[in-house]
């Protein structure tokens, strides 16, 4: 069946939450990477949308591929080796290439677990916080495989290669504290106050103009491969257009005048 995706909304910020007690939230099935998908061209397509924040519901956020199905070759582990790389390319691949094209700002609430694929779907995500309960692993070796859902570039971009290294060829399990110390995550916070500190956190960078926060995200996102030229004249690009926004103007009036903005996406 795969997990779930519940999506909800509050004020300008969308919730994932991602649903399969079962199997402690493992990612799969094409009803749950055509909600992932969906939710993205929403957030993209809905300007009142700025922030879009991630979990998992219970304990885990996610503990990554099925093992399960795994072990009894179904799913996207069964068939042929052409078989298999064509289902990673049309199934969990969808997830990251998603993530990919999000417009607007994503943070990562990890309340549990976070292995494999799971450790993936964090480093996805621009901000990472974490619950004092959080673990991490990039533990594709200890079952004799690999990142099939692009952790090999997600994770160096997110804590550099010597340290990526070190997870990826070890899988060791890190806590919350080291993930912290490592830069996986920005902060760690007590368990029960999780929600509400990511909620905070979305609320401030919701708080800002919503074309100059998914001009900042394209900016930020295109950085990590892209020339210094090349991403200085998209700076150039988009500073022209945030120039003639009514929201710069308003910002602009606003800090003069010693008040709160107000900004309308436009």
């Amino acid at each position: 069946m795969g997990a779930t995706l519940h999506v909800s909304r509050r004020d300008h910020v969308m919730l994932l939450e991602i649903a399969d007690p079962a199997t402690r939230n493992a990612l799969g099935g094409d009803k749950f990477f055509r909600s992932i998908e969906e939710a993205i061209r929403i957030a993209n397509d809905d300007m009142d949308i700025r922030v879009v924040i991630v979990t998992g519901q219970g304990e885990a956020f996610s503990s990554g591929g099925n093992v399960r199905e795994m072990h009894g070759r179904k799913g996207m582990f069964g068939g042929t080796p052409e078989q298999i790389a064509e289902q990673y390319r049309t199934g969990i691949q969808r997830i990251p290439m998603a993530f990919w094209k999000l417009d607007v700002p994503a943070i990562a609430a990890v309340n549990g677990a976070a292995i494999g694929a799971g450790c993936d779907l964090a480093c996805m995500c621009d901000i990472r916080i974490a619950s004092e309960r959080a673990v991490f692993a990039e533990s594709f070796v200890k079952v004799g495989i690999v990142a099939g859902d692009g952790g090999s570039w997600l994770l160096p971009r997110a804590i550099g290669h010597s340290r990526a290294a070190e997870m990826a060829f070890t899988g060791d399990t890190i806590d919350a504290a080291t993930a912290r110390e490592i830069g996986l995550v920005s902060r760690v916070v007590p368990h029960d106050e999780l929600m509400t500190a990511a909620f905070e956190l979305a609320g401030r960078i919701a708080a800002n103009p919503p074309h100059a926060l998914r001009w900042n995200k394209r900016l930020l996102r295109e950085s990590q491969i892209a020339r210094l030229d090349t991403v200085l004249e998209m700076a150039a690009a988009y500073q022209a257009l945030a120039h003639r926004t009514e929201d710069h103007t308003e910002a602009v009036t606003a800090l003069l005048e010693k008040r709160r903005p107000v900004f309308k996406g436009r």
